[in-house]
């Protein structure tokens, strides 16, 4: 049992910090603790999480990427454009689609990052700029609103009506979501690529040294996190039912947050599928109780900042480095 709580601290933290906010939520609001609700926040939380696990392996394998989202964005409009060329296309087509221009993106980040020896942080930071004025440049900061009839049909997979007469509705991001968050799980845990992943970022040298092909974990690492970031963005299409180029930008700073409060550690070899989705959540549960509290969004803003703080601070000092620092500001009796 304690290695179980040792080896889980921060989801089991993560869980009963959920579970003490939304016991305060809902004594705060009377609309927080109700069935609609919470598929609404599962609903809005899909794009996020799917950012989260694809950002998780960048993590684990010691990297970090902030230009995902507007990657996300760029191949949000791409795939619309290619849709319209070859005549609508569906789900199966859009998805193979978005996660092939991903694949693409990730990759330029994981080229500049290995093939000319860019920490990642600069690298991400120059391609953030780069998508985002090439996407602006070429589209006007137009949206496109004439979308495939598939990808604005809205899928509700469960719902039920409630006693005020509305309904509250599982839909289709949320499978979407859930394919995504299973195959970065069975990646990370039940595979050796997988394994080398969480070696590299643990110690790169060492991984070398033992035959890990350290190029090729770049480039699977910022691939999938592409991959990710091409599925979310045309995902938030179908839920924004229109594609807007600047709907995504600033979302990286939310699911970099989520991401490290969930227990991925900026240096490496270290997180959890389970960590990230909680995170993500902890992030999404705030905002939507500040929101029906009628709290300005600027101060979500602030609290988002002062989580990033607080989650790096964690993911670089150990309970042990605390403790003793506690211990010595105890008043004596």
């Amino acid at each position: 049992m304690r290695r179980f709580v040792r080896s889980h601290a921060t989801e089991l933290a993560l869980l009963a910090v959920i579970a003490v906010i939304c016991v305060f939520l809902s004594f705060a609001t009377d609309r927080f603790f109700t069935l609609g609700n919470a598929f609404d926040l599962l609903n809005t939380s899909s794009v996020n999480i799917i950012f989260a696990v694809g950002l998780l392996v960048v993590l684990i394998a010691g990297g970090i990427d902030i230009s995902f989202a507007v990657a996300a964005s760029v191949v949000q409009y791409l795939t619309a454009t290619v849709l319209g060329w070859v005549g609508g296309g569906n789900w199966i087509v859009g998805l193979i689609i978005a996660g092939a221009l991903g694949v693409a993106l990730g990759c330029i980040n994981a080229f500049l990052i290995h093939g000319f020896r860019i920490i990642s942080i600069v690298a991400t930071i120059s391609t953030f700029n780069i998508f985002f004025g090439l996407l602006m440049f070429f589209t006007g900061g137009v949206s496109i609103y004439n979308l495939p009839d598939w990808l604005t049909t809205r899928v509700v997979l469960f719902e039920r009506e409630m006693a005020d007469g509305t309904w509250a509705e599982i839909t289709l991001p949320v499978l979407i979501m859930a394919i995504c968050v299973f195959a970065t799980w069975a990646l990370i845990t039940r595979t050796t690529t997988g394994r080398q992943l969480y070696a590299f970022g643990d110690n790169p040298e060492g991984a070398r040294r033992f035959g890990i092909n350290i190029g090729a974990m770049q480039f699977i690492a910022f691939g999938w996190l592409g991959m990710m970031a091409g599925i979310a963005g045309l995902v938030q299409g179908h839920y924004a039912q229109e594609v807007v180029p600047n709907a995504l930008y600033g979302r990286e700073l939310d699911v970099l947050a989520a991401a490290v409060l969930g227990g991925a550690r900026l240096g490496g070899g270290k997180g959890s599928v389970l960590g990230c989705i909680l995170g993500v959540l902890l992030v999404s549960i705030t905002q939507n109780g500040l929101n029906l509290m009628g709290v300005s969004p600027f101060a979500f803003k602030m609290i988002v900042g002062a989580i990033i703080l607080a989650a790096i601070t964690l993911s670089n000092t150990s309970i042990e480095r605390l403790l003793p620092f506690l211990k010595s500001r105890r008043v004596p009796s």
